[in-house]
């Protein structure tokens, strides 16, 4: 499939589609019509322009250039923002990982037929955070269970609600280390194989059961019944080939591809014209691309849909990986590891997330802080918020007398500056007679 090349540079179609279609979309299907989704979907369409907030940059040297950096929304349902999304979410994830310590990445799905009711209960998010505790829950116990022994484990939990195709489908990814801490003894002890049988039943268990406590109607406790019957070998859950990585720089890339994807990226969406929107994703069965053309409102459907309620934390650590007991635990960790002969190597780079000015070198290979006339670096000006107007003002802080008066006055390139041995600094930017 081979897409036109006007498609392929076409980055503002997401935006533009919710642009033409977003209030209609929330006429009919007055559900939608909430603060949960309509917040992040103005972000979306504020995302990178003046009228959301700017910061301004100028030379102070000549006062010939000048740069207004557009806030980002920092949004994961905003696909502009989606690398800087992962990045902090690699960085955060990164300083949470036990030196000597080898991690497996888990999936847990839900049936089918449990999908409808996660769904009508999506703006409620209690029964995600219930979802994650459970699955969790259901590791240690397999981890317990295998070596016959209690074993606290370490788990960082992270809650997708979207299929490759759009759909609604919840599952959790969850890094886990590959043993635990028997907390009596302080002894560490490997998990070694995995057994998959164990885990299938074991999560069908903790997963009905939290279900059926959640809820309690006569209505689930039918459907659930029925679910038992339906799968007696339990549910389907994946455990990826070999560890996660374990250098940095790996799992870096590892994490981002499984645990922090948007719903959708610009480079999937192959055509949209004003009705319907054509985009392709890797079907699970056959492994290959597949076209869907669908009316534009099921397309946004398919999209907001996966908008968690304000506040929740998609990205949970449980155990050995608590961010409360994090130190408590790496020491105790340490210390088991050396019991076992095992060589516990320095601790993990942590991955620094990148600013704007980083961001910018590494796309285009220019520093968009250099001034383009004298080469000298750009200094903040001005910061701009559309709720709370101008915050910062340089300007105002001269006129404010914040820095010393400067003797001097000369005139460079018709622009009127004072010099001092700290450089100079503009009266009025910039004055061209």
């Amino acid at each position: 499939m081979k897409q036109a090349p006007t498609q392929r540079r076409d980055k503002e179609v997401f935006r533009k589609i919710f642009t033409d279609h977003w209030d209609r979309f929330k006429e009919l299907y007055s559900a939608y019509a909430k603060k949960q989704y309509e917040e992040p979907v103005q972000k979306m369409l504020e995302c990178g322009k003046e009228s959301g907030g700017y910061s301004e940059y100028i030379c102070t040297y000549c006062g010939r250039d000048l740069r207004r950096v557009c806030f980002s929304c920092k949004s994961c349902f905003c696909l502009s923002c989606a690398k800087g999304y992962v990045d902090e979410f690699v960085s955060q994830v990164s300083k949470m990982l036990h030196p000597g310590v080898v991690y497996r990445h888990i999936i847990l799905t839900v049936p089918k037929q449990l999908r409808a009711v996660f769904y009508r209960t999506r703006h409620d998010g209690r029964l995600l955070s219930a979802f994650m505790k459970c699955g969790y829950e259901c590791l240690e116990d397999v981890s317990s269970t295998v070596r016959r022994v209690s074993l606290q484990i370490g788990a960082i939990v992270v809650v997708q609600t979207h299929g490759r195709s759009g759909h609604y489908n919840p599952h959790l990814h969850i890094i886990m280390t590959n043993g635990g801490i028997h907390t009596a003894s302080g002894r560490w002890f490997d998990l070694g194989y995995f057994p998959y049988e164990v885990l299938h039943k074991k999560w069908q268990y903790y997963l009905f059961g939290m279900v059926r406590s959640f809820f309690g109607t006569v209505e689930i406790k039918g459907l659930l019944n029925e679910l038992w019957k339906r799968y007696p070998k339990g549910l389907v859950a994946h455990v990826t080939r070999g560890n996660v990585p374990e250098s940095c720089r790996g799992l870096a890339r590892y994490l981002a591809k499984y645990v922090a994807s948007p719903p959708i990226a610009v480079r999937r969406i192959v055509r949209y014209d004003g009705r319907t929107v054509t985009y392709w994703y890797r079907d699970h069965e056959t492994k290959t691309k597949k076209l869907e053309t669908v009316e534009v409102f099921t397309f946004i459907g398919r999209m907001v849909q996966h908008i968690l309620p304000k506040g929740f934390q998609r990205v949970r650590y449980f155990g050995l990986q608590a961010t409360k007991t994090f130190r408590k635990w790496a020491k105790a960790i340490r210390k088991g590891l050396q019991r076992i002969g095992r060589v516990v190597k320095g601790a993990y780079q942590v991955v620094r997330s990148k600013n704007y000015r980083e961001r910018y070198k590494g796309i285009s290979g220019q520093d968009p802080m250099i001034c383009r006339y004298c080469g000298r670096e750009m200094d903040l000006w001005k910061i701009w918020h559309p709720k709370y107007g101008v915050i910062y003002d340089e300007y105002e802080n001269i006129k404010a007398g914040k820095y010393e008066p400067l003797p001097e006055r000369e005139d460079r390139g018709g622009c009127s500056v004072w010099s001092s041995a700290g450089g100079v600094q503009l009266s009025l930017f910039p004055v061209r007679g």
